[in-house]
């Protein structure tokens, strides 16, 4: 399945991306190139190959975190205007929903 212009188009419009048709083709090709390995990836004889064991929706298993914490150049309240719970509080961005609708 190869990506067209209009792909690209569509997909900048949704992420709100302004491109140039320059832009736009040279996306064109870097997609399709990147599908093509893909295809040749999909080939591949993996017949004798063992599956990875232990990824999936469980995720890898992780060690526990060990030694003594990192101490901070500064204190919290240096990188946030605020803090609630030990949890830095920041601005909502512009581009988000306003807090009246959450």
């Amino acid at each position: 399945m190869a990506v067209t212009i209009d792909d690209v188009r569509h997909i900048a419009a949704l992420a709100r991306l302004g491109l140039t048709d320059e832009r736009a083709a040279s996306l064109v090709n870097e997609m399709n190139s990147i599908l093509g390995h893909m295809d040749v990836l999909s080939k591949t004889d993996t017949s004798g190959v063992q599956e990875a064991i232990g990824v999936g929706a469980g995720g890898l298993p992780v060690r526990a975190d060990g030694g003594p914490p990192i101490p901070l150049t500064r204190s919290l309240d240096a990188f946030a205007p605020a803090l609630r719970d030990g949890f830095l509080i920041v601005p909502r961005l512009s581009t988000h929903e306003t807090p009246e609708a959450s």
